[in-house]
């Protein structure tokens, strides 16, 4: 399937393997599941990278844009580079130390950190908030944004209307170095690469590159961290705003004369966390500031981080790179506009589901009453008539349904059992009939009355007793049992987690008749050819002694006719003068 250049997140389906992980953890249920492959749907998807960072098969992945940075580093303009901040806690210190000077060797003419932006926007942050009363939501994160205005439209007025640290960065210098300066980010965002077709920001960023690209860009250039001098960045961040990607970094980073202890302010990363927070807004007076990141434990989470290490360790290690710089001794950065609008997006959604279509999902897998409805969430719903409302809009299909599944499975299994031609008896663990099929009960002349009867009653325990002792997991054997007329090919195993023992018997009567038939074929055609061997000999010699009394018969004959011919020879010579 050809990929929308535009979307963000997408599935490689040569990966996709039915595990029906990112339905489960996707906060937007924006995974569409259709022929057998789990495809993001852009519309409604809000760009997070929950699912590229939890898919076990790296099947979720996001646009590279390694080619259109090698496109601006070549074009011969001036190219800037912001840094995110979470790139502490992404490189070792060795390796930071020298990532200025790797950046300047791919072409970067200008290399800062985001920070700056981050700075920024606390600040502009902070002097908004002492304006109202009510609830704000910090913009710093585009996920939370994307969200907000795609689900949960009537608080879009509580969103700040503050840009974004990147957008702001890239503001900043587009001020300092002029507008024919190409930008290029770097973080550990996915959602980043939205925020450049946003209306009223497009152009002020050129490029997204997640830190992954980074490392994938830096060795297609073959430039090793190694071999590079270490370097300060072309400038310095002011204040503490190199914490802006743990939580709580925003109001660490603002000018607001407050703590974590603040019962106004409520630090949240991880979407449940964020949807929790929002609730609780709603019930709340006076002002509250929900500084939320969606990437459970903030920035430095993201889905574009791809290195060893957990998200606590990244933490500390950006903690200490902040707390270890020195403040920067200079004027404050001027006063820009960071302004900010947030509209509605609408999503597509299919609102003309109806009950009937839902009750007739429902009946089909065996859930039509309350108390069948497990609402397990094993599908990636938190309840079956979530389900069955996304499988109506086909978003998703039937055979999500774990429990549905299994009793597909068992009905099968049983239909299997029953329609063999082979005898199957299932023991448990004490050798007591649990159950046999049609086959078995001829071949063994057993009823239902056996069940939970001790195999003994009815057949030879010995392989059995052998595969429950674990001498064996499986034993293969002929069996004769004359009391049923039946000689039979016993193959005996163990469903070890369910406790549960399988025999399989399949008659081989038939084929000892057939053989016996064969044999006595064989016996007849020796036989008969021994009586033909005995006749043609009898023939032979009586065609001998018959050609032998013609043969002597033959000689007589011939002396008489050579006898004459002399005679005549002499009376004819005789008569001549």
């Amino acid at each position: 399937m050809e990929q929308d250049p535009r979307q963000v997140i997408y599935t490689n389906e040569a990966r996709c393997r039915d595990c029906y992980r990112c339905v489960r953890v996707c906060p937007v249920k924006a995974i569409r599941v259709e022929d057998n492959q789990a495809r993001v749907d852009d519309q409604r998807c809000i760009a997070c990278g929950t699912c590229v960072r939890e898919c076990p098969q790296g099947a979720k992945t996001y646009r590279k844009d390694i080619a259109l940075a090698n496109e601006i580093l070549a074009g011969g303009v001036l190219v800037a580079a912001s840094i995110a901040p979470a790139f502490a806690g992404v490189f070792e210190e060795w390796e930071y130390q020298r990532l200025p000077a790797a950046l300047r060797r791919l072409g970067f003419r200008y290399v800062a950190e985001t920070a700056i932006g981050a700075y920024l926007v606390a600040r502009e942050t902070a002097a908004l908030l002492k304006q109202g009363e009510h609830c704000h939501i910090c913009t710093a994160c585009p996920a939370v944004v994307n969200y907000v205005e795609k689900y949960e439209k009537d608080k879009i007025e509580r969103l700040v209307p503050v840009v974004s640290p990147m957008m702001a960065h890239a503001r900043h210098i587009r001020a300092r170095l002029g507008n024919d300066i190409k930008v290029i980010f770097i973080g550990p965002c996915a959602a980043k690469k939205t925020e450049l077709a946003r209306p009223g920001l497009q152009g002020l960023v050129d490029c997204v590159l997640t830190f992954e690209e980074l490392d994938q860009l830096l060795e297609e250039h073959k430039i090793d961290l190694q071999t590079c001098e270490e370097s300060a960045f072309d400038e310095e961040p002011f204040g503490r705003a190199r914490l802006f990607p743990v939580e709580g970094g925003a109001a660490a980073t603002s000018s607001l004369e407050t703590d974590v202890l603040d019962e106004r302010l409520l630090f949240v990363s991880g979407f449940a966390e964020f949807q929790e927070s929002l609730r609780a807004s709603d019930s709340r007076e006076g002002q509250t500031v929900i500084e939320p990141l969606l990437c459970p434990h903030g920035c430095v989470n993201g889905p574009g981080i791809r290195r060893e290490g957990n998200p606590f360790e990244r933490r500390r290690k950006v903690i200490r790179y902040a707390r270890s710089r020195k403040p920067v001794q200079q004027p404050e950065p001027p006063a820009l506009d960071l302004s900010a609008s947030f509209q509605p997006r609408n999503v597509a959604v299919d609102d003309s589901v109806s009950q009937e279509q839902i009750r007739a999902v429902l009946e089909k897998t065996g859930k039509d009453r309350l108390e069948q409805q497990l609402n397990c969430g094993a599908c990636g719903y938190s309840t079956c008539l979530d389900q069955a409302s996304a499988v109506v809009r086909k978003m998703a299909g039937i055979e999500m349904c774990i429990p549905y599944m299994r009793r597909l499975a068992e009905q099968r299994s049983d239909r299997i059992m029953e329609t063999s031609p082979n005898g199957i008896v299932v023991l448990d663990q004490h050798l007591r009939i649990v159950n046999f099929n049609h086959a078995f009960e001829v071949m063994f002349k057993a009823s239902p009355s056996l069940l939970g009867q001790h195999v003994s009653r009815i057949t030879d325990p010995d392989p059995f007793e052998r595969v429950v002792s674990g001498q064996s997991e499986m034993t293969d054997s002929l069996r004769e049992y004359p009391q049923y007329g039946l000689v039979v090919r016993a193959i005996v195993y163990a469903l070890r987690d369910d406790h549960q023992y399988v025999g399989m018997f399949i008659n081989m009567s038939p084929g000892e008749e057939n053989a016996e038939r064969l044999k006595k074929v064989k016996n007849e055609t020796v036989q008969q050819a021994q009586e033909l061997y005995a006749h043609q000999i009898e023939m032979a010699k009586n065609f001998a002694n018959f050609l032998g009394e013609y043969t002597a018969k033959g000689e007589l004959l011939v002396n008489k006719l050579l006898e004459a011919v002399q005679d005549a020879d002499k009376d004819r010579d005789k008569k001549s003068p």
